[in-house]
């Protein structure tokens, strides 16, 4: 990392009045000043902001880097310095207009990284920044040939979300700022290379791609994928990028998600984004898919053969308005994003699947937040069960989970079986027009919903008490389904010793195994071998069914759990996956049942395999 000398003054007003918690001089405050105070990010966009990125790169998968050039435009009227967010950049100079200039690093910080400060003379157009990152660079992983699914070449992706776009580009980077961009990316001969733009449906001869994304997005939404990949066109609209091996797969699995943009589209308006694509990256993924503009980036997990699990597509498209349209402003307001999507995912598979098939992922949901409460609680962590969360001095990652999600979900299907569906689809279509490209506050959405509630429907849903206060309301709607009702009839029949035939289970989803293998007490652990036996949990295909049954068997059935298969099952199922979702509770699990040493030579062989933002999370957890 290299700095240019500085000036002794400019060191004092860099350091005295523009770092993060100080008060700026009024005399910078030249631009509007409405922006929203964000704790994860340096940026003082009242001061100076940034509205267009021209980014250069090249792409060396021998070294692990990116380098190139970072070209930012400016807002107009801004004062005397940029600050920018970075995390482990190597910098090693700026030019403003085409002139180089001094800049400053400030000292850093573990979670936030390093603001950087740049002197910006007045009228300046055009701040350059010629930079690389690190190998070790969180939001980026680096796959070998032998890590992907189709073992020939090596693999790059991007996970920005929530403040790791700071690893890989010096930027602005709050959910509550946004920009346009254009890149030129290089990479190997032969590979492909998208990014959340416009994007290539072929591979270019030379390995130079160029990107365009016109409309402005925040800097989380930045993405970046690189490797072995296809394209295949599954509607007008829509199509699915994968390795060769996984492409045929995944066009089968999605072969509904122009349905789905259609459904989308009914409910809520236009789609403001031209394509919807979907990439399904190797294992590795942290997630089960982030909502990148125009290319959702997706876990190979959901690839079941059956298209059991697309919700996720559907939850990923639901952002493109909650999320990449309507924006939180801050990782405080969190749930703005999520708590929506969950709920417009809902009802796009209700629109495209039933009514009963999307009260199945509702009641899933609902078992998801009461158990989080219920953990949290018993961990002294109440607060963290509050809507609007208080991420302050906290990765904002660790603020993903149930409660933003599902208690969000539940929050607003409360509105909805509150003031009807007809005027709450009407209100949300309103507020998706109203506030598009914008970036949404807790408060300011409050005031917003107090002028659609009567009085009487306010008191009666209690807005304030489900987003300030602790655990579920009373007022939580509880959902019905009738096939999870066959499905607890199915159980009781199994405890009592009746062994269904397979006609009766043969078509049941994965979310009607998850719920039945949920439903099992502890009391069953004993019969454990004569469940697998019959169902065949430990050889499923599916991981959303073997994460459960791993940690069902685990805490309830300590022979079982000993057993070879199960071991073997287990650890090749940890070192193949790397969604944090199955990860954490099952390290958990054996943690808390005295396996840490088992579980940690697991993860010394799965480590490797895990993007930074599981292998963060794990190593907390096992104490590595």
């Amino acid at each position: 990392m290299k700095l240019f000398p500085l000036a002794a003054g400019l060191i004092m007003l860099f350091t005295t009045i523009l770092l993060p918690g100080c008060k700026e001089s009024p005399s910078n405050v030249n631009m509007e000043s409405t922006f929203i105070t964000d704790p994860h990010s340096y940026a003082k966009p009242a001061v100076s902001r940034v509205e267009a990125l021209d980014l250069q790169l090249t792409v060396d998968f021998d070294a692990k880097i990116l380098f190139g050039t970072a070209h930012w435009t400016l807002a107009p009227g801004h004062g005397d310095t940029l600050i920018l967010d970075t995390y482990d950049l190597d910098i090693s100079a700026i030019e403003i207009d085409g002139k180089g200039v001094a800049f400053l690093l400030g000292a850093k910080d573990p979670i936030l990284g390093q603001p950087l400060f740049i002197p910006l003379p007045a009228n300046s157009k055009q701040v350059s920044i010629r930079y690389g990152t690190f190998p070790g660079a969180r939001a980026l992983q680096w796959l070998s040939a032998e890590q992907t699914a189709g073992k020939k070449q090596p693999f790059l992706f991007t996970q920005s979300q929530a403040i790791l776009a700071r690893t890989w580009l010096p930027c602005q980077d709050s959910p509550g700022l946004r920009y346009r961009y254009k890149a030129s990316i290089q990479v190997p001969v032969g590979m492909m290379a998208l990014m959340s733009a416009t994007n290539p449906q072929q591979r270019a001869a030379d390995g130079k791609y160029q990107f365009e994304m016109e409309i402005p997005v925040p800097a989380y939404l930045m993405a970046l994928a690189v490797g072995d990949i296809d394209f295949k066109s599954v509607g007008n609209r829509t199509g699915v990028y994968a390795e060769p091996s996984m492409l045929e797969k995944s066009v089968y699995e999605f072969g509904e998600m122009e349905k789905m943009l259609e459904a989308a589209e009914a409910l809520y308006g236009p789609y403001a984004w031209g394509r919807y694509d979907v990439l399904v990256l190797p294992p590795s993924f942290p997630f089960g898919g982030m909502e990148n503009p125009r290319l959702t980036f997706a876990t190979p997990t959901i690839i079941t053969g059956d298209r059991s699990l697309v919700s996720l597509i559907a939850h990923e498209l639901a952002h493109s308005w909650s999320g990449n349209l309507v924006t939180n402003a801050t990782w405080n307001d969190f749930w703005l994003n999520e708590g929506f999507t969950v709920y417009f995912e809902n009802r796009i598979m209700e629109a495209v699947y039933g009514r009963d098939y999307a009260e199945m992922l509702a009641g899933i949901s609902h078992a998801d937040v009461m158990e989080e409460i219920v953990d949290l609680t018993a961990q002294g962590k109440a607060d963290k069960t509050k809507l609007k969360a208080q991420m302050e001095g906290e990765d904002p990652d660790d603020g993903v989970g149930p409660i933003a999600y599902d208690k969000g979900y539940y929050f607003l299907r409360l509105l909805e079986e509150t003031i009807g569906r007809e005027r709450w689809d009407a209100f949300l279509r309103g507020y998706f027009a109203e506030n598009a490209f914008k970036s949404m506050h807790t408060e300011r959405f409050i005031d917003i919903l107090k002028k659609e509630l009567t009085e009487e429907e306010w008191k009666l849903i209690g807005p304030k008490a489900w987003i300030y206060e602790t655990g579920m309301p009373a007022n939580c709607p509880q959902p019905e389904s009738q096939r999870f009702d066959a499905v607890r009839l199915k159980l009781e029949q199994w405890r009592k010793g009746e062994k269904a035939a397979k006609s009766e289970y043969s078509q049941w989803s994965a979310h009607e195994w998850v719920y039945f293998i949920r439903g099992l007490e502890a009391k069953d652990g004993a019969n454990t071998p004569l469940l697998d036996e019959e169902f065949g949990f430990t050889k499923s295909k599916n991981a959303e069914i073997l994460s459960v049954w791993f940690v069902y068997v685990i805490r309830n059935a300590p022979a079982h759990a000993q057993s070879k298969a199960f071991k073997e099952a287990l650890s090749g199922f940890l070192t193949q996956v790397g969604r944090r979702k199955f990860l954490m509770p099952t390290y958990r699990a054996l943690k808390e049942t005295g396996q840490l040493e088992w579980a940690r030579t697991v993860y010394t062989t799965a480590r490797p395999n895990y993007h930074a933002v599981a292998r963060q999370s794990v190593d907390a957890l096992l104490g590595i």
